[in-house]
Protein backbone atom coordinates (compact mmCIF):
# COMPACT_ATOMS: atom_id res chain seq x y z
CA UNK A 1 0.00 0.00 0.00
CA UNK A 2 3.19 2.42 0.65
CA UNK A 3 4.08 2.24 -2.81
CA UNK A 4 0.43 2.90 -4.32
CA UNK A 5 -0.03 6.02 -2.09
CA UNK A 6 3.83 6.95 -3.04
CA UNK A 7 2.79 6.50 -6.23
CA UNK A 8 -0.30 8.49 -5.86
CA UNK A 9 1.99 11.49 -4.45
CA UNK A 10 4.00 12.00 -7.10
CA UNK A 11 1.60 11.45 -9.48
CA UNK A 12 -0.16 14.45 -7.57
CA UNK A 13 2.44 16.83 -6.92
CA UNK A 14 3.80 16.59 -10.54
CA UNK A 15 0.29 17.28 -11.99
CA UNK A 16 -0.36 20.28 -9.28
CA UNK A 17 3.12 21.48 -10.07
CA UNK A 18 2.28 21.84 -14.04
CA UNK A 19 -1.14 22.73 -13.75
CA UNK A 20 -0.88 25.58 -11.71
CA UNK A 21 2.85 26.35 -11.06
CA UNK A 22 3.38 25.35 -7.78
CA UNK A 23 7.51 25.86 -6.95
CA UNK A 24 7.63 28.11 -3.89
CA UNK A 25 6.78 29.00 -0.64
CA UNK A 26 2.91 29.27 0.67
CA UNK A 27 3.44 32.29 1.92
CA UNK A 28 4.30 34.52 -1.85
CA UNK A 29 2.16 37.25 -3.00
CA UNK A 30 -1.04 35.21 -4.67
CA UNK A 31 -0.54 31.63 -2.37
CA UNK A 32 -4.44 32.03 -1.53
CA UNK A 33 -5.06 31.66 -4.88
CA UNK A 34 -2.89 28.86 -5.77
CA UNK A 35 -4.53 27.30 -2.41
CA UNK A 36 -8.41 27.56 -4.15
CA UNK A 37 -6.87 26.64 -7.56
CA UNK A 38 -5.37 23.53 -6.00
CA UNK A 39 -8.70 22.96 -3.82
CA UNK A 40 -10.60 22.73 -7.48
CA UNK A 41 -8.00 20.65 -9.23
CA UNK A 42 -7.24 18.61 -6.17
CA UNK A 43 -10.23 15.69 -7.15
CA UNK A 44 -9.95 15.41 -11.11
CA UNK A 45 -6.18 15.16 -10.41
CA UNK A 46 -6.69 12.29 -8.26
CA UNK A 47 -8.91 10.55 -10.77
CA UNK A 48 -6.68 10.96 -13.62
CA UNK A 49 -3.31 9.64 -11.38
CA UNK A 50 -6.08 6.51 -10.16
CA UNK A 51 -6.40 5.93 -14.14
CA UNK A 52 -3.03 6.02 -15.02
CA UNK A 53 -2.02 3.90 -12.42
CA UNK A 54 -4.36 1.18 -12.99
CA UNK A 55 -3.14 1.23 -16.93
CA UNK A 56 0.34 0.45 -15.74
CA UNK A 57 -0.97 -2.64 -13.59
CA UNK A 58 -0.73 -5.84 -15.00
CA UNK A 59 -2.99 -7.70 -16.58
CA UNK A 60 -3.58 -10.98 -14.22
CA UNK A 61 -3.28 -14.64 -16.21
CA UNK A 62 -4.44 -16.85 -14.11
CA UNK A 63 -2.91 -20.89 -14.30
CA UNK A 64 -3.36 -23.73 -11.92
CA UNK A 65 -1.33 -25.24 -8.94
CA UNK A 66 2.01 -24.85 -9.06
CA UNK A 67 3.05 -28.19 -9.10
CA UNK A 68 1.59 -28.73 -13.36
CA UNK A 69 2.89 -27.09 -16.09
CA UNK A 70 0.21 -24.45 -16.17
CA UNK A 71 2.06 -21.95 -13.72
CA UNK A 72 5.77 -22.37 -14.92
CA UNK A 73 4.47 -21.82 -18.34
CA UNK A 74 2.01 -18.79 -16.93
CA UNK A 75 5.30 -17.16 -15.37
CA UNK A 76 7.49 -17.64 -18.55
CA UNK A 77 4.88 -15.71 -20.51
CA UNK A 78 4.08 -12.75 -17.67
CA UNK A 79 8.26 -12.58 -17.62
CA UNK A 80 8.29 -12.21 -21.44
CA UNK A 81 5.62 -9.83 -21.21
CA UNK A 82 7.37 -7.64 -18.84
CA UNK A 83 11.12 -7.63 -20.83
CA UNK A 84 9.23 -6.91 -24.33
CA UNK A 85 6.13 -5.34 -23.94
CA UNK A 86 5.97 -3.05 -20.62
CA UNK A 87 8.35 -0.37 -21.81
CA UNK A 88 7.31 -0.01 -25.28
CA UNK A 89 3.22 -0.95 -25.13
CA UNK A 90 2.71 -0.46 -21.51
CA UNK A 91 1.42 -4.17 -21.49
CA UNK A 92 2.43 -6.95 -18.97
CA UNK A 93 1.46 -9.99 -17.38
CA UNK A 94 1.16 -11.63 -13.90
CA UNK A 95 0.56 -15.05 -13.36
CA UNK A 96 -1.21 -16.26 -10.02
CA UNK A 97 -2.31 -19.76 -9.47
CA UNK A 98 -5.25 -21.09 -8.79
CA UNK A 99 -7.54 -24.79 -8.51
CA UNK A 100 -7.31 -24.84 -11.86
CA UNK A 101 -10.02 -24.74 -15.52
CA UNK A 102 -13.44 -24.51 -13.05
CA UNK A 103 -11.91 -21.79 -10.84
CA UNK A 104 -9.84 -19.63 -14.09
CA UNK A 105 -13.37 -19.85 -15.66
CA UNK A 106 -14.93 -18.21 -12.75
CA UNK A 107 -11.88 -15.61 -12.12
CA UNK A 108 -12.27 -14.83 -15.46
CA UNK A 109 -16.18 -14.08 -15.18
CA UNK A 110 -15.43 -12.21 -12.05
CA UNK A 111 -12.91 -10.14 -13.75
CA UNK A 112 -10.30 -11.11 -11.23
CA UNK A 113 -8.12 -12.22 -13.69
CA UNK A 114 -7.94 -10.77 -17.95
CA UNK A 115 -6.26 -14.19 -18.76
CA UNK A 116 -6.72 -17.88 -18.37
CA UNK A 117 -5.28 -20.98 -19.67
CA UNK A 118 -8.06 -23.64 -19.47
CA UNK A 119 -8.64 -27.02 -20.52
CA UNK A 120 -9.77 -27.02 -24.40
CA UNK A 121 -13.22 -29.12 -22.78
CA UNK A 122 -13.25 -26.46 -20.25
CA UNK A 123 -13.14 -23.56 -22.47
CA UNK A 124 -16.11 -25.46 -24.44
CA UNK A 125 -18.15 -25.76 -21.48
CA UNK A 126 -17.67 -22.44 -20.48
CA UNK A 127 -19.13 -21.06 -24.08
CA UNK A 128 -21.86 -22.99 -24.12
CA UNK A 129 -22.81 -22.99 -20.68
CA UNK A 130 -22.73 -27.12 -20.61
CA UNK A 131 -20.73 -29.42 -18.42
CA UNK A 132 -20.31 -27.71 -14.53
CA UNK A 133 -20.51 -24.61 -16.06
CA UNK A 134 -23.81 -23.57 -15.82
CA UNK A 135 -24.10 -20.36 -17.70
CA UNK A 136 -22.84 -19.67 -21.20
CA UNK A 137 -19.33 -17.28 -20.56
CA UNK A 138 -20.41 -14.96 -23.17
CA UNK A 139 -17.42 -12.48 -21.62
CA UNK A 140 -15.01 -14.91 -22.93
CA UNK A 141 -12.90 -14.99 -26.27
CA UNK A 142 -10.44 -17.11 -27.34
CA UNK A 143 -6.62 -16.22 -27.74
CA UNK A 144 -4.90 -19.40 -29.00
CA UNK A 145 -4.76 -23.06 -28.49
CA UNK A 146 -1.30 -23.90 -26.30
CA UNK A 147 0.28 -27.60 -25.79
CA UNK A 148 -1.01 -30.46 -24.80
CA UNK A 149 -3.17 -31.90 -22.74
CA UNK A 150 -2.54 -35.77 -22.52
CA UNK A 151 -4.20 -38.58 -20.88
CA UNK A 152 -2.84 -40.97 -19.04
CA UNK A 153 -4.68 -43.59 -17.81
CA UNK A 154 -2.83 -46.27 -16.42
CA UNK A 155 -3.92 -49.51 -14.87
CA UNK A 156 -2.08 -52.41 -13.11
CA UNK A 157 -1.06 -54.91 -15.60
CA UNK A 158 -2.82 -57.67 -13.90
CA UNK A 159 -6.25 -56.02 -14.40
CA UNK A 160 -5.20 -55.62 -18.28
CA UNK A 161 -7.75 -57.24 -20.87
CA UNK A 162 -7.63 -55.69 -23.89
CA UNK A 163 -5.42 -52.62 -23.82
CA UNK A 164 -7.82 -49.71 -23.86
CA UNK A 165 -10.12 -47.52 -21.82
CA UNK A 166 -12.39 -49.68 -22.01
CA UNK A 167 -10.73 -51.90 -19.60
CA UNK A 168 -11.70 -49.22 -16.70
CA UNK A 169 -15.22 -50.67 -17.37
CA UNK A 170 -14.21 -53.97 -15.73
CA UNK A 171 -12.66 -52.41 -12.10
CA UNK A 172 -15.18 -54.34 -10.22
CA UNK A 173 -14.78 -53.01 -6.69
CA UNK A 174 -11.25 -51.03 -7.38
CA UNK A 175 -10.52 -47.96 -6.45
CA UNK A 176 -8.85 -45.18 -9.08
CA UNK A 177 -8.05 -41.91 -8.56
CA UNK A 178 -8.96 -39.43 -11.70
CA UNK A 179 -7.80 -36.30 -9.87
CA UNK A 180 -8.53 -34.01 -7.11
CA UNK A 181 -11.68 -33.18 -5.76
CA UNK A 182 -13.74 -30.95 -8.19
CA UNK A 183 -10.48 -30.42 -10.17
CA UNK A 184 -10.77 -29.90 -14.17
CA UNK A 185 -8.50 -33.48 -14.38
CA UNK A 186 -11.27 -35.28 -12.05
CA UNK A 187 -14.38 -33.30 -14.01
CA UNK A 188 -12.78 -34.46 -17.53
CA UNK A 189 -12.02 -38.17 -16.34
CA UNK A 190 -15.43 -38.27 -15.43
CA UNK A 191 -16.63 -36.89 -18.99
CA UNK A 192 -14.20 -39.41 -20.93
CA UNK A 193 -15.91 -42.29 -19.28
CA UNK A 194 -19.56 -41.23 -19.29
CA UNK A 195 -18.99 -40.37 -22.79
CA UNK A 196 -17.44 -43.99 -23.08
CA UNK A 197 -20.37 -45.45 -21.53
CA UNK A 198 -18.54 -46.87 -18.87
CA UNK A 199 -20.42 -47.10 -15.56
CA UNK A 200 -17.67 -46.05 -13.26
CA UNK A 201 -20.33 -44.72 -10.28
CA UNK A 202 -21.20 -48.33 -9.62
CA UNK A 203 -18.27 -49.89 -11.24
CA UNK A 204 -15.33 -48.64 -8.89
CA UNK A 205 -14.39 -46.43 -5.85
CA UNK A 206 -12.61 -43.58 -6.10
CA UNK A 207 -9.95 -41.14 -3.95
CA UNK A 208 -9.35 -37.97 -4.38
CA UNK A 209 -5.78 -36.68 -4.79
CA UNK A 210 -2.91 -34.66 -6.78
CA UNK A 211 -0.85 -36.68 -9.78
CA UNK A 212 2.25 -37.03 -7.58
CA UNK A 213 0.29 -38.55 -4.27
CA UNK A 214 -1.81 -40.42 -6.92
CA UNK A 215 0.87 -42.25 -9.08
CA UNK A 216 2.58 -42.58 -5.03
CA UNK A 217 -0.62 -44.36 -3.98
CA UNK A 218 -0.49 -46.50 -6.63
CA UNK A 219 3.26 -47.96 -5.87
CA UNK A 220 1.56 -48.13 -2.51
CA UNK A 221 -1.02 -50.90 -4.01
CA UNK A 222 -3.85 -48.28 -2.56
CA UNK A 223 -5.41 -47.82 -6.21
CA UNK A 224 -5.66 -49.61 -8.97
CA UNK A 225 -5.73 -46.94 -11.97
CA UNK A 226 -4.91 -43.53 -12.55
CA UNK A 227 -5.51 -40.80 -15.09
CA UNK A 228 -3.01 -38.05 -15.53
CA UNK A 229 -3.92 -35.37 -17.88
CA UNK A 230 -0.99 -33.55 -18.65
CA UNK A 231 1.83 -32.15 -20.98
CA UNK A 232 4.52 -35.10 -21.94
CA UNK A 233 6.49 -36.53 -20.13
CA UNK A 234 4.15 -36.11 -16.78
CA UNK A 235 6.31 -36.15 -13.88
CA UNK A 236 4.11 -38.50 -12.16
CA UNK A 237 4.04 -40.60 -14.65
CA UNK A 238 7.87 -40.93 -15.10
CA UNK A 239 7.30 -41.90 -11.56
CA UNK A 240 5.15 -44.46 -11.72
CA UNK A 241 6.91 -46.51 -14.59
CA UNK A 242 10.60 -45.76 -13.25
CA UNK A 243 9.31 -47.53 -9.87
CA UNK A 244 6.89 -50.43 -11.25
CA UNK A 245 7.91 -51.05 -14.88
CA UNK A 246 5.75 -53.41 -16.16
CA UNK A 247 3.63 -53.91 -13.42
CA UNK A 248 1.51 -50.90 -15.15
CA UNK A 249 0.57 -50.39 -18.35
CA UNK A 250 -0.70 -47.46 -20.09
CA UNK A 251 -3.92 -47.84 -21.60
CA UNK A 252 -4.22 -46.87 -25.77
CA UNK A 253 -8.15 -46.14 -27.15
CA UNK A 254 -9.95 -47.47 -30.20
CA UNK A 255 -11.06 -45.91 -32.95
CA UNK A 256 -14.31 -45.79 -32.00
CA UNK A 257 -13.74 -44.50 -28.27
CA UNK A 258 -11.43 -41.72 -30.20
CA UNK A 259 -14.52 -41.18 -32.62
CA UNK A 260 -17.40 -41.43 -29.95
CA UNK A 261 -15.32 -38.85 -27.62
CA UNK A 262 -15.34 -36.23 -30.16
CA UNK A 263 -19.00 -36.73 -30.96
CA UNK A 264 -20.25 -33.44 -28.67
CA UNK A 265 -16.48 -31.57 -28.70
CA UNK A 266 -14.11 -32.86 -31.45
CA UNK A 267 -11.66 -31.91 -29.20
CA UNK A 268 -8.75 -34.84 -29.12
CA UNK A 269 -6.76 -36.69 -31.58
CA UNK A 270 -4.21 -39.50 -31.16
CA UNK A 271 -0.71 -38.66 -29.27
CA UNK A 272 2.13 -41.13 -29.58
CA UNK A 273 4.93 -41.58 -27.17
CA UNK A 274 8.03 -42.14 -28.74
CA UNK A 275 10.04 -45.11 -26.63
CA UNK A 276 11.98 -43.51 -23.85
CA UNK A 277 9.49 -41.37 -23.13
CA UNK A 278 9.34 -42.99 -19.63
CA UNK A 279 11.25 -45.05 -17.57
CA UNK A 280 11.31 -48.55 -19.04
CA UNK A 281 9.18 -48.23 -21.92
CA UNK A 282 10.83 -49.73 -24.98
CA UNK A 283 8.18 -49.40 -27.41
CA UNK A 284 5.72 -46.85 -28.79
CA UNK A 285 2.46 -46.39 -27.18
CA UNK A 286 -0.41 -44.45 -28.12
CA UNK A 287 -2.88 -42.30 -26.05
CA UNK A 288 -4.85 -38.77 -27.09
CA UNK A 289 -4.56 -35.34 -26.18
CA UNK A 290 -6.85 -32.11 -26.35
CA UNK A 291 -5.47 -28.33 -26.14
CA UNK A 292 -5.02 -26.41 -23.58
CA UNK A 293 -6.44 -23.00 -24.46
CA UNK A 294 -5.71 -19.19 -23.28
CA UNK A 295 -8.45 -16.87 -23.46
CA UNK A 296 -9.40 -13.64 -22.27
CA UNK A 297 -11.65 -11.40 -21.30
CA UNK A 298 -13.79 -9.35 -24.44
CA UNK A 299 -13.26 -6.15 -22.79
CA UNK A 300 -9.55 -6.32 -23.10
CA UNK A 301 -8.58 -3.35 -25.58
CA UNK A 302 -7.88 -5.19 -29.17
CA UNK A 303 -3.85 -3.77 -28.94
CA UNK A 304 -3.45 -5.23 -26.02
CA UNK A 305 -4.44 -8.65 -27.25
CA UNK A 306 -2.72 -8.58 -30.53
CA UNK A 307 0.72 -7.60 -28.53
CA UNK A 308 0.36 -10.94 -26.70
CA UNK A 309 -0.78 -13.34 -29.16
CA UNK A 310 2.04 -11.86 -31.29
CA UNK A 311 4.40 -11.84 -27.99
CA UNK A 312 3.71 -15.52 -27.41
CA UNK A 313 4.41 -16.94 -31.61
CA UNK A 314 7.38 -14.86 -31.79
CA UNK A 315 8.84 -16.43 -28.62
CA UNK A 316 8.02 -19.82 -28.81
CA UNK A 317 11.54 -20.83 -28.80
CA UNK A 318 12.03 -19.48 -25.39
CA UNK A 319 9.01 -21.12 -23.65
CA UNK A 320 10.03 -24.18 -25.11
CA UNK A 321 13.44 -24.16 -23.85
CA UNK A 322 11.49 -23.52 -19.88
CA UNK A 323 9.03 -25.86 -20.77
CA UNK A 324 9.25 -29.44 -22.64
CA UNK A 325 5.22 -29.54 -22.50
CA UNK A 326 5.14 -26.33 -24.92
CA UNK A 327 7.30 -28.38 -27.91
CA UNK A 328 3.96 -29.82 -29.12
CA UNK A 329 2.80 -25.59 -29.66
CA UNK A 330 2.61 -24.94 -33.54
CA UNK A 331 1.27 -21.86 -35.33
CA UNK A 332 -0.48 -23.75 -37.97
CA UNK A 333 -2.21 -25.50 -35.24
CA UNK A 334 -2.94 -22.25 -32.99
CA UNK A 335 -7.10 -22.30 -33.95
CA UNK A 336 -7.33 -25.89 -33.38
CA UNK A 337 -9.59 -27.04 -30.51
CA UNK A 338 -10.70 -23.37 -29.71
CA UNK A 339 -14.50 -23.06 -28.82
CA UNK A 340 -15.04 -19.57 -28.01
CA UNK A 341 -15.00 -17.01 -30.77
CA UNK A 342 -11.46 -14.72 -31.27
CA UNK A 343 -10.64 -12.10 -29.37
CA UNK A 344 -10.42 -9.37 -32.36
CA UNK A 345 -6.93 -8.85 -31.48
CA UNK A 346 -5.97 -12.10 -31.93
CA UNK A 347 -8.09 -12.33 -35.12
CA UNK A 348 -5.99 -9.53 -36.38
CA UNK A 349 -3.04 -11.36 -35.69
CA UNK A 350 -3.78 -14.45 -36.99
CA UNK A 351 -4.73 -12.58 -40.37
CA UNK A 352 -1.43 -11.18 -40.76
CA UNK A 353 0.45 -14.76 -40.71
CA UNK A 354 -2.20 -15.57 -43.17
CA UNK A 355 -3.95 -18.39 -40.85
CA UNK A 356 -7.58 -19.58 -42.36
CA UNK A 357 -10.25 -18.63 -39.62
CA UNK A 358 -12.57 -21.56 -38.99
CA UNK A 359 -16.38 -20.10 -39.07
CA UNK A 360 -17.41 -20.40 -35.37
CA UNK A 361 -14.41 -18.49 -34.18
CA UNK A 362 -15.92 -14.75 -35.80
CA UNK A 363 -18.48 -13.16 -33.95
CA UNK A 364 -20.92 -11.52 -36.44
CA UNK A 365 -22.31 -7.80 -35.95
CA UNK A 366 -25.90 -9.31 -34.02
CA UNK A 367 -23.43 -11.15 -31.45
CA UNK A 368 -21.50 -8.47 -30.83
CA UNK A 369 -24.03 -6.30 -30.46
CA UNK A 370 -25.99 -8.36 -27.53
CA UNK A 371 -22.17 -8.49 -25.90
CA UNK A 372 -22.13 -4.91 -26.00
CA UNK A 373 -25.64 -4.80 -24.46
CA UNK A 374 -25.02 -6.93 -21.87
CA UNK A 375 -21.81 -5.18 -20.93
CA UNK A 376 -23.67 -1.87 -20.60
CA UNK A 377 -26.25 -3.29 -17.99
Amino acid sequence: MGNHYQSVGSCVGSSLATTIGISGEASRPGSKLRHLLLALCLPALLVGCSEQLAANRPYILTTATVGGAYYPIGVAMATISKSQLQRTHNISLSAISSAGSLENVKLLRDNEAQFAILQGVFAAWAWNGEGPVRNPQTEMRSVSAMWLNVEHFVLLTELVKNGTLSDFGTLQGERVVLGARNSGADQTGRYILEQLGIDYESAMSFGYMGYEAAANAMQDGNVAGINVPAGAPASAITQAFAQMGDDITLLTFSQQELDTLNSRYPLWDWYDFAPGTYPNQDTAMRSIASPNVLVVRADIPDEAVYQITKMIWENLGTMQDIHAATKDMRLEIALKGLAAPLHPGALRYYREQGLEIPPHLLLNEQQEQQFEEQTAR
